[in-house]
Parts: structure tokens; sequence; C-alpha cells
């Protein structure tokens, strides 16, 4: 947890930029805790979002740090994206690898004028789908699951990936804050019922309607807006008042990072995978390469 100043000057404690993992071994259920504080205002503000696209954005990358903190693999990455017409937005990915996040929409800046400050997916995409990719870095494998952008929110549609894709019964919980000056703050929770208990058994026997799973669902649909966004709750607080009736195991909280890896030496080093016919073609009336990282917003240029 981190200190940060108040408006009148005193010091509250800020539980953000985190996440935790945790356990409730006698309902075989298992969760995750997210918040983000200041690392979601460092990848909003490249962009100069409107209020109800940097909502949106926030909230994918909540979901994104809640789906990709489940990865097993330290080199493993998690990918995130919305492909869409038909609406404002055309484009939005989202990634997290060891314990860092990034995303950026592409989206029609003259429809901007007209959005609604809560803004569905239909309005948002149009029709589209979300498309949850897993990258296991140590075996190579990828898994890839593929949902419409249907719903209410980027939280739902996941909700049906896992229901659809996993056999998994899942609870995604995610709210979003414009504190203004103070900036944004987004906190998220993921509950899903273990197959009898453990990991890697066999997916028939989870059940929708299992009592334990009915009482986890009950008890997690309580958590609030207020409770996910509040910096000054603890996340391990939360999950207290949340499962105090059952044991909870949580582990040790994982820092949570804005996490664009676009650097000079990376740019050099894909450049120099293409043909030199190629790089001659990209090159620009001074000789240099121009490149562009969506996700940061900064331009790049290298000399070959």
């Amino acid at each position: 947890m981190t200190a940060s100043a108040s408006p009148d000057g005193s010091w509250l404690i800020s539980d953000s930029d985190r996440c935790i993992a945790f356990t409730l071994p006698g309902r075989n259920a298992r969760g995750r805790l997210v918040r983000l504080g200041p690392v979601l205002d460092a990848i909003l503000s490249n962009h100069g979002y409107p209020a109800p696209i940097a909502a949106l954005l926030a909230e994918a990358l909540t979901l994104t740090a809640l789906l990709g903190s489940t990865l097993k693999d330290a080199g493993g990455q998690l990918t995130l994206q919305a492909q869409a017409r038909g609406g404002i937005i055309d484009l939005l990915v989202c990634d997290y690898q060891a314990g860092s996040v990034r995303g950026y929409v592409r989206h029609d800046a003259q429809g901007d004028t007209a959005l609604p400050d809560d803004l569905d997916l239909k309005t948002a995409f149009g029709e589209g789908y979300l498309a949850i990719t897993f990258d296991q870095a140590a075996s190579g494998e990828r898994y890839q699951g593929i949902v419409p952008l249907e719903g209410a929110s980027l939280a739902e549609a996941a909700e049906r990936y896992f229901s659809q894709s996993e056999q998994v019964p899942s609870l995604i919980r995610i709210a979003v804050a414009d504190l203004g000056a103070a900036g944004h703050v987004a906190g998220g929770m993921l509950l899903q019922h273990l197959p009898e208990g453990e990991v890697g058994r066999e997916r028939l026997h989870v059940r929708q309607g299992h009592p334990d799973w009915e009482h986890v669902l009950t008890l997690g649909a309580t958590v609030t807006i207020d409770e996910l966004t509040d910096a000054a709750l603890p996340l391990p607080d939360l999950l207290w008042r949340l499962f105090n009736e059952d044991e909870i195991r949580v582990t040790e909280p994982q820092p949570l990072a804005r996490g664009c890896r676009c650097t000079i030496n990376h740019i050099r080093d894909v450049l120099s995978r293409f043909p030199e016919g190629e790089r001659e073609e990209m090159r620009d009336d001074n000789g240099a390469i121009i490149v562009d990282c969506a996700f940061c917003a900064r331009h790049f240029q290298i000399d070959l």
C-alpha cells in the first residue's frame, strides 16, 4: 500500500495498483481482486480519451489484469482484443505480462460529442467479438476463446467466455470511478468454482447449481461499486467483508505496473527482420523510419 495526500493535506492509505489471489477451500472456489489507480491514469493520459471511452478502457484494463494474473507461466501473456464495426469503437486491445498492463482504443473521434456517460456495448462497438488469448511462454501453447460483444459490459462478455469456452462457473464484477482532478480508480473481482475443488479435474463435475457455488455467488454479488473503487479499503479487508463466514486463504499481493514495451532497441530488432528492400520503402525523405506506438502514443525515429 502507498500513502498519498488528500485535497485537505491529510494522508490517506491507498491500496491501488495491486492484485491478490485467494481461495475459499471449504467452498471449492478461487478468485482475484484487482485495484488500479496511478497506473490506470498513466495509461489513459496518453491519448486524452473522452470520459465514456476512458471508462470503457479502464474496465478492459481491469479485466485484463484479473485474467492475466491467473497465468502460472511468469513469461506468459494474456491479450484481450475487441474488434467491431458499426459503433464508436472499431478496435480495443489490452495485454498483461508479468504484472504489467497496457491498452489502447481506436475510435471515431467525430462521434465523441454525442456519447452518453454510460456507454453500453452496442453503442460502443456495434457488431463485434471479444477474443481472449492466453500465450504460455514456457510451452509455446496458445489458447483462445471468442465470444460476441453482447450484454451490458465487458465483464458480462468475459463471463460468457468462461461459461462457453472453459465451462467454469464464474462471476466478474468491475467498477470504474472518475475522481476528477484526483484521477481514476478501477476495481475488479473474479470468482470461479473449481471442479470438485481441484484444478484439472473433469469439467463434467462442475455444476452451475452446486450449493457451494450458489453460496459464493450470492455473497460475491453483494460487492458494491464503492467497495471496489475505495482505494482506502485494503483488498484483504474487502475479502473479509464478503466471505467472513468461510476460511479465506490469500496470497501475497502482486504489484501492477504500466507495461508499454516499446524501446528503440526493441523496434530496431523488429525492423532488422524485414528485408532491406522493405525497409527502404519505410524510410522518409531524411532516410529515417518513423514508428508509432499505439499504446503509449509516442513516435520513434529509427535511423538504420
